[in-house]
């Protein structure tokens, strides 16, 4: 679903934030990458998500390249940042119906997901005020019906549980499992280290640009807590 190659992008000034790094997540994945601050967590999933440009290496979603065909891999990713960027001079359904109109959702089907995904995060009711109104756990929501509603192949999420409360935050874990068994991929960095050993079948641990170690969670663990490994990996 998402093939990674050899990827390497260096900043101005010749910081080197990712280097040469190669992955793959395949269809029914959750993955979890994870790194301290500043280890080129954001930057490689900006890169997949065509927001960044890189030096070199290729990334491919469902075989087709993001440097080549960029607006087709873009139909299949859904993309939650860690702060949702949002049009706040729309309200929550205004914006929701402008992200279907992007994606062509006949009428009928986005009413009927919106209302499921409102429904199950508990905030439909919220729907009709301005974005600008809203809590940063209500945007995070928001973002996350947004990327769901078109149907992605695969979900490209940076620290995806950042102000969610308890409930929502199960809410999210369970159509995780929903979206993986349909045949969807998840790819998300986090630092809550717990979440990633309970819901992650793949881990990928990154330190300073650089892919420390990368594989089934069972074998990266080795029967140890990933805090342990973790820190053991980047100390």
């Amino acid at each position: 679903m998402l093939r990674i190659c050899n990827l390497t992008k260096t900043y101005k000034g010749g910081k080197l934030a990712v280097d040469d790094l190669s992955l793959e997540i395949s269809a029914g994945d959750i993955f979890g990458f994870i790194g301290h601050n500043g280890a080129g967590k954001s930057t490689t999933i900006k890169s997949v998500v065509g927001i960044l440009e890189f030096d070199s290496g290729e990334i491919y979603v469902n075989g087709i390249s993001v440097k080549d065909d960029p607006i087709t891999c873009k139909k299949m990713i859904a993309y939650i940042p860690d702060n949702p960027d949002i049009y706040e001079y729309l309200t929550g359904m205004q914006y929701l119906d402008f992200i279907s109109d992007i994606f062509g959702i006949s009428a009928q089907e986005r009413t009927s997901l919106i209302d499921k995904y409102a429904e199950m995060f508990e905030i439909k009711d919220n729907l009709g005020q301005l974005v600008s109104s809203y809590s940063h756990g209500m945007k995070q929501k928001l973002a996350i019906i947004a990327a769901l509603i078109h149907k992605p192949k695969l979900l490209v999420m940076d620290e995806p549980f950042v102000g969610l409360d308890p409930k929502s935050s199960h809410t999210l874990k369970m159509l995780f499992a929903e979206f993986c068994s349909e045949g969807g991929a998840i790819f998300f960095s986090t630092h809550v280290l717990e979440v990633a050993q309970k819901l992650c079948n793949k881990i990928a641990i990154i330190k300073n640009g650089k892919l420390v170690v990368s594989g089934n969670t069972e074998d990266v663990l080795q029967g140890e807590d990933l805090e342990k490994v973790f820190l053991e990996i980047t100390e």
